[in-house]
C-alpha cells in the first residue's frame, strides 16, 4: 500500500507535539530495537559513518516514526526485518528506490534528515517495510 503525503503529515504533526514529552522519543527508540533487532544492529553498525552515537539513535527514532507510518496505513506493525531483508532493501540506490515505491516517505526522510548516510540507511529500513507490509 502506497501512503499518501496526508498519512505522513498526520503522524508527524502527531509526533511533533509528543516531542514536549522527554520519554517519548525514548519509548519509540526503545520500541524499535526491541522489535526490530536485526535492523537496529545494521544501523548501529554504521555509527562512525553516521557520526557517533547521538546520531545513531536519530536514525533509529526516524525508522520508527516511519514503522508508525506502515502501521497506521495497514493496521499492524510491520514485521521484524531480517538480515535478507536489509540485504534486498540496500540494493542499487535505496533513496531513489524509496522515492519510487513510496515518494511520501522518500520525501519525509529527504525534508527532515540532513545527513545523506542517513537517509540511506533510512530509505533501506524504509524500503523493507514495504516489502513485508
Amino acid at each position: 500500500m502506497k501512503l499518501t503525503n496526508e498519512q505522513v503529515a498526520e503522524i508527524v504533526a502527531e509526533a511533533s507535539k509528543k516531542m514536549s514529552d522527554p520519554n517519548y522519543s525514548a519509548v519509540m527508540v526503545g520500541g524499535f530495537v526491541q522489535s526490530q533487532t536485526p535492523a537496529a544492529q545494521f544501523i548501529s553498525a554504521h555509527d562512525q559513518d553516521l557520526g557517533g552515537a547521538e546520531s545513531v539513535v536519530n536514525v533509529i527514532f526516524h525508522c520508527a516514526l516511519i514503522s508508525t507510518f506502515f502501521q497506521r496505513s495497514g493496521g499492524r506493525t510491520p514485521r521484524t526485518l531480517g538480515y535478507d531483508d536489509l540485504d534486498l532493501a540496500a540494493r542499487g540506490k535505496p533513496l531513489d528506490h524509496l522515492a519510487k515505491v513510496q515518494p511520501a516517505v522518500a520525501d519525509f526522510i529527504k525534508t527532515n534528515v540532513e545527513n545523506t548516510h542517513a537517509q540511506e540507511l533510512i530509505a533501506i529500513i524504509a524500503i523493507g517495510f514495504h516489502a513485508v507490509s
